[in-house]
């Protein structure tokens, strides 16, 4: 085995290549997810010290007047560790893990994807991408479906850079949901806002439902270390599956107190 051939390899030239095969692209944040991890092996053996996935994510950070798109890991999974890949051969390996509640929806601009790579030493790393279509939670779904059916029409979703707000996901990031609204509130909000906590026992929600509401970015950009603009609520498990309906009385209670 030529010197030549693990430069080569060292540099990514013929090197080992992975690549994950999902069983499913479209999920819902909390779902697990399985597939196939394939690794090609290149011309030389190759020593992989680690098999990893990060879930990943992007979010709009404002800086003087500027946004940039700032780039998050959700979570990272470990999913084999110490083997030799010898040149040539394939390996195939099955895999599963769970995408974390808080994973963020994938609309608006909003992407999500999932990076596997091969950790090998003194060599570049293979990678691959693979990207999802998340849904929401099914918790968060249903506040969503009620504040639908309570006339609020959603308008946008964004990702947008908040460590006050995200650290309760251990992120530096949240997703909002902003809405229109018709009917019984038209003229009395500007809009209104949602940012989910969702767990296995049920959701947290934040409100910005004060008619002089200037947005979360705005709100975001003061650097604000408080709740007060925000209505906190939340719906555990066995209030959830009273339905829709129920959820949307709750909502539309509380948003008449403070509108």
């Amino acid at each position: 085995m030529s010197m030549f051939k693990r430069m080569l390899a060292s540099a990514g030239i013929g090197a080992a290549e992975v690549n994950l095969m999902l069983h499913q692209d479209t999920v819902q944040a909390g779902d697990t997810l399985s597939g196939i991890v394939r690794i090609q092996g290149g011309r030389v053996d190759q020593k992989v010290d680690d098999v990893y996935a990060f879930v990943k994510t992007r979010y709009v950070r404002e800086h003087n007047d500027s946004k940039s798109h700032v780039e998050a890991t959700i979570a990272k999974f470990l999913l084999a560790s110490g083997f030799i890949v010898e040149a040539e051969k394939v390996y195939e390996f099955p895999v599963s893990f769970r995408l974390p509640e808080v994973t963020p929806v994938t609309m608006g601009r909003t992407p999500v994807w999932i990076h596997t790579g091969l950790d090998i030493k003194e060599a570049v790393d293979p990678k691959d991408q693979d990207y999802l279509q998340v849904l929401p939670h099914p918790h968060a779904a249903v506040v969503l479906d009620a504040a639908t059916q309570l006339g609020f029409r959603l308008r946008e979703v964004s990702c947008e850079y908040a460590p006050h707000y995200g650290q309760r996901n251990g992120l530096q990031f949240v997703q909002e949901f902003e809405f229109t609204p018709s009917g019984e509130f038209r003229g009395r909000l500007d809009e209104l806002e949602i940012m989910f906590y969702p767990d296995e026992q049920g959701v947290e929600i934040l409100l910005q439902i004060d008619r002089r509401a200037r947005g979360l970015s705005g709100l975001f950009a003061e650097a604000l270390d408080t709740d007060e603009s925000f209505v906190r609520m939340r719906f555990d498990h066995s209030q959830l599956a009273s339905g829709t309906g129920y959820i949307a009385d709750q909502l539309l209670a509380t948003i008449r107190k403070y509108a």
